[in-house]
Parts: C-alpha cells; sequence; structure tokens
C-alpha cells in the first residue's frame, strides 16, 4: 500500500512512501526460522518415539523434569563448554565461507601435546595454566595451518584437506601415546600422559556459586574453564564486529573477487582465519584436560569437533547463538542419560540432535528466500512509484 506525501512549498518534489514497517517483518521472518525448525524437530523426534513404542509427552517431560536439577544444569553447563569452544572454530571459517572440518584432529593433537607439556615443567599456578594454553593453541593453530597453506598456495579445498589431516592427526596421536608420551601403570591397561600437578589443575567455580547463595551438590562442579569460553565468546564478538579483521573476513566470504579488487588481501586472509580458528580448536580438549582427568589418555571425549559443525550452524555463527546451541546440544546429551530408566533408547537424543541441525538449516534458508523476494518486491514498486 502506497500514500502520496505532499512536499512542503519550496522543498522537494512528490513523493511516495509506502505504508507498514519493514522491521516488524524482518522480526517476524527472524522468530519463524527457529519457531518452525523447533515445531519440525519435536515432529521428527515425536514420530521416531512413537515408532520405538513410546510416549512423546511422558519422554520429553522426563528429560525436562531432570535436566532443569541443579546437578543437571551444572553438568549441562560444564559439558557447553567444550561444544561452544567447537562452535566458535568452525563459526570463525563460516564468517568467510571457509569450512574448516578439521577442528576433530586440531584439538584431539593439541591436548595430547599440552597435557605432555604441562606435566613435563613445574612453574607457579598461572604461568602453568597460561603455558599449557599457549601450547595448545599453537598447536591447533599449527594443524590448521597446513590446510591453509595448502588452500593460498595450491588451492586444495580446506574441506579435503582438513578431513585427512584428522586422519593423520589421529595417527598421530595414537603412535605419540603409545610410543613416547604415556605413563605406564603397572598393572592397569590405560594409557595415559603423566597426570598434571596441581598447579596445572584449573580452579572450579563452586565459591562463585556460594557467593550467590547456591550450593553445588555433592560431586558436582561449576568449572573454572568457562570463564576461557567466556573470554573467547567476547574476542569472537569483537573479532567479527569490530575489526578490519573480520570486515574482510565477511568482505571475502560475500564475493572474494570483489574484495580482491577492493584491495583486501585475500590469500593473507585465508591463512589468519584458518590459523584463528585452529588456535581456538586447540582449546576444546582442555576442558577436560585442565578441569577432570588431569591428563590425556584412551578415555578423552571424540566427536566435539564434528558436533561444532552442527553448534556452529544452529548458532548461526553469532557469539550468543552458539552459547545457546552449545546449551540444547549439552542439555540433551545429559537429560537422555534418565532415558534408560524409562526403557527409552538413550540414541533418541541423536536424532533429535540431527533434526534439529537439519530444520534450522532448511527453516532459515526458507526464510531468507522470503525476505530476499519480499525486498525484490519492495524494490519493484518503489521503482515504479518513483517513476510514476
Amino acid at each position: 500500500m502506497t500514500t502520496t506525501v505532499e512536499a512542503p512549498p519550496g522543498g522537494a518534489p512528490e513523493r511516495t512512501a509506502r505504508v507498514g514497517s519493514p522491521l516488524g517483518r524482518r522480526v517476524l521472518l527472524a522468530v519463524a526460522a527457529p519457531l518452525a525448525a523447533a515445531v519440525f524437530a519435536l515432529l521428527v523426534s515425536s514420530i521416531a518415539l512413537l515408532a520405538s513404542g513410546n510416549a512423546p509427552l511422558e519422554v520429553y517431560s522426563t528429560m525436562l523434569s531432570d535436566g532443569t536439577e541443579l546437578r543437571s544444569v551444572l553438568i549441562t553447563i560444564n559439558n557447553a563448554v567444550p561444544l561452544y569452544l567447537a562452535g566458535v572454530a568452525v563459526a570463525i571459517g563460516f564468517r568467510m565461507a571457509l569450512f574448516n572440518i578439521g577442528v576433530e584432529g586440531q584439538y584431539a593433537l593439541a591436548a595430547l601435546l599440552a597435557a605432555s607439556v604441562g606435566a613435563a615443567v613445574d612453574l607457579p599456578g598461572a604461568l602453568h595454566i597460561g603455558l599449557i594454553l599457549l601450547v595448545a593453541m599453537a598447536v591447533g593453530a599449527s594443524w590448521a595451518g597446513v590446510a591453509a597453506v595448502l588452500k593460498v598456495t595450491r588451492g586444495v579445498s580446506e574441506v579435503i584437506s582438513t578431513i585427512l589431516l584428522n586422519v593423520i592427526a589421529a595417527g598421530i596421536a595414537a603412535y605419540l601415546l603409545a610410543e613416547h608420551l604415556q605413563e605406564r601403570v603397572e598393572g592397569s591397561n590405560n594409557s595415559a600422559t603423566p597426570p598434571l600437578p596441581e598447579s596445572a589443575r584449573f580452579p572450579n567455580l563452586n565459591g562463585l556459586l556460594e557467593g550467590l547463595g547456591i550450593q553445588a551438590p555433592q560431586g558436582t562442579d561449576l568449572g573454572g574453564f568457562v570463564l576461557v569460553a567466556v573470554a573467547v565468546g567476547a574476542l569472537y564478538w569483537l573479532l567479527i564486529n569490530r575489526s578490519l579483521l573480520g570486515f574482510e573476513m565477511k568482505a571475502v566470504g560475500i564475493n572474494p573477487f570483489a574484495a580482491r579488487a577492493s584491495g583486501v588481501h585475500t590469500k593473507r586472509t585465508t591463512l589468519v582465519t584458518l590459523l584463528l580458528s585452529g588456535g581456538v580448536a586447540g582449546l576444546v580438549g582442555l576442558a577436560q584436560v585442565l578441569g577432570t582427568s588431569f591428563s590425556y589418555g584412551l578415555s578423552f571425549t571424540a566427536g566435539l569437533g564434528f558436533t561444532g559443525i552442527g553448534v556452529a550452524l544452529l548458532g548461526r555463527n553469532s557469539p550468543v547463538g552458539i552459547a545457546f546451541a552449545a546449551m540444547l546440544f549439552a542439555f540433551l546429551e545429559r537429560s537422555s542419560s534418565t532415558l534408560q530408566f524409562i526403557d527409552v533408547p538413550t540414541e533418541i537424543y541423536v536424532i533429535m540432535q540431527g533434526s534439529i541441525v537439519l530444520s534450522v538449516v532448511v527453516a532459515y534458508e526458507a526464510v531468507r528466500r522470503v525476505a530476499a523476494t519480499q525486498a525484490e518486491r519492495t524494490v519493484r514498486r518503489d521503482t515504479e512509484g518513483s517513476t510514476a
């Protein structure tokens, strides 16, 4: 709908203005995508539950009841920390249309070498933890740098190179652990690096909880590595919103040819972006090494790098969005552990994760197309109105 606005005497010529709220439509579209994705994910999960002979409402009620208890909330936050770091590592590459599929290998190799270095030195607490963090980031960045160099010098797709580097990293980690870095414990089949000394162990935040009047349940801690995740998230926000590098990353991701013509050094930007992505990836495994296991061994958690891809997609590469996505994935994993008590396969949460990621990708793409169509129609109407 349009209306004619008369110009004041001596003012601009007559113009047309559209009645409506473009901001309101944008908000509606932004809300429609996650809402549609949530409905679709619940529908798919409910179908899977019905097919397995379970009542969806009973299952969801059980998961929600257990997942909102204080012990479960603390465990969820602790489990969300490495997922958040993995999501940010992937999102850094996504910002310029780079797919760092190698987070899995980068954080595994980084955790192994950082744990070994940490166990081999004796330093004051802050310096000891700082050294381990720097080693992990350096290893992660170096391993991602292999893919970066291959891309900028030989044009090798980072998707292929990082996937292959995952396999190589797993082999190197297994070899180093078995032959050089493990501490053999007599009478035990467990292979692990020497335990970290007390000075290298990240303190928990139970004291902070007590200051807020919250008493952590016995045997459950709020891991201190959540502070590292918060710092990484803040730095990531500054990078993408308040830095020249963040602008160049976005420009190259949208149109590398136009960015190059505008003076952006695309190869250097690609190299730096993958190094930053690998550096953050190197921190993923330290939440476990510095907070719970205090060594790298056969029980080290795998698969976080691939889950981080889903977290980044669900969070739309936003620091806050990735945090919500990581919490959701961690909540599903934690709350699903109670399903075995009501004879429901615990793998149902895998179906939920997959359906959520799939529905989010489809929903956001559908909304993007609707928004693009509306914008095209708006431009066409405005153009026709101005020529009339």
